[in-house]
């Protein structure tokens, strides 16, 4: 058995992924698939809580996901991409999860909180909304994930997590309520790890509108499949301090956060940062143009990799295949671990999968 950590994140697919992505979690695990037992989650049932009258557009969202992860670098020979749906030991535990959380808690999270404000939700949500939060929680903890790669502002999820986590443990498996988390006694005899938020160097890309997170429902999102005119023309739309009261050099500004991640030579993104600064005969046109041309030449290797998996959706269904047959080993143990020692396990069951195409 492999003795390395396990990295668990993944994606609700809601369409083609973009930069925020790839800097907020996508580039950290393609660093981690070599040191780690990576599992990236399509999270396709996740998709239902806002758009379960659309199954044939969050089917294709889905299968455009894969593609663009290929493209930004996960070789699925060294992580297994899954899927949801397939995974059934998840649906099981957030059933079981769900009796640890109280609903009040649940509906304090911050991001399902803000995530209704965003999507404009009112009162009017599925009760599968405030539960796919529980269902996150059994997304990491099926695959009993040491670290998730994730943006800042999926860190309330992790926490969510680490609590069921931590109830768990100490309701059944005889852990003490004073032991602290990262108590050695804590990973001997509890069956969950307490995983912790890994998140990126960028926490958070701000969106061409210049003030949210980079979005697609927002429509401030660059996707890894814009040309190099199409970057071109939504950078140009990038808000910045220029025209608002706020200091115009500010270095926390969404211009100069584009500047310090696309800018590759550091020198030149120092010089262009203290030009600008000092209204030294540069404007927002001139850093712009020359943000976006970093951004394409970042995004031309991708797209070519892209490219080879355009209309193949055979090869893509493949690959999920063999993730999730991967993923179900896991899962389907941590699962009858976990109803053993919760007083559910009566007798042992197999879980048949990917046999057939």
């Amino acid at each position: 058995m492999s003795t390395r950590e396990v990295i668990l994140t993944g994606d609700t697919p809601t369409g083609q992924l973009h930069l925020g992505h790839y800097f907020g979690s996508v580039r950290r695990r393609v660093e981690l698939q070599e040191t780690h037992d990576c599992y990236f989650l399509l999270a396709n049932m996740h998709a239902y809580t806002t758009r379960s009258e659309n199954p044939d557009e969050i089917h294709s969202d889905t299968l455009e996901i894969v593609r663009d992860y290929l493209a930004m670098g996960i070789d699925p020979a060294k992580a297994a991409i899954l899927l949801q749906s397939e995974t059934p030991a998840i649906a099981e535990l957030t059933f079981l999860f769900s009796m640890l959380l109280p609903f009040n808690r649940v509906m304090r999270n911050p991001t399902l909180k803000e995530e209704i404000k965003v999507k404009g939700l009112g009162e009017n949500y599925s009760f599968g909304f405030p539960l796919y939060a529980v269902g996150q929680t059994a997304d990491i903890l099926a695959f009993r994930a040491h670290s998730v790669p994730v943006g800042e502002d999926q860190v309330p999820h992790i926490e969510l997590t680490r609590e069921v986590a931590r109830r768990f443990n100490k309701l059944y498996c005889g852990i003490d309520e004073n032991i602290e988390d990262d108590d050695p006694i804590m990973l001997e005899k509890g069956l969950f790890p307490i995983p912790r938020a890994d998140v990126g160097k960028v926490g958070k890309l701000i969106g061409t509108d210049g003030i949210n997170k980079m979005s697609k429902s927002l429509n401030n999102a660059i996707l890894i499949t814009d040309n190099p005119k199409k970057v071109k023309k939504k950078l140009g739309q990038l808000y910045t301090g220029r025209q608002s009261v706020t200091d115009p050099g500010d270095p926390e500004s969404s211009l100069m956060q584009y500047v310090d991640i696309f800018i590759a030579d550091k020198d030149r993104a120092a010089e262009l940062k203290d030009k600008y600064v000092r209204g030294d005969n540069i404007g927002d046109g001139h850093i712009k143009v020359e943000v976006a041309e970093a951004i394409s030449e970042l995004l031309a290797p991708m797209q070519e990799r892209r490219a080879q998996y355009d209309g193949d959706d055979d090869t893509i269904i493949d690959i999920i295949r063999d993730g999730t047959a991967r993923a179900n080993i896991k899962t389907e143990e941590t699962l009858a671990m976990a109803k053993e020692v919760s007083g559910l396990g009566y007798f042992s069951r197999a879980i048949t999968f990917g046999d057939s195409k």
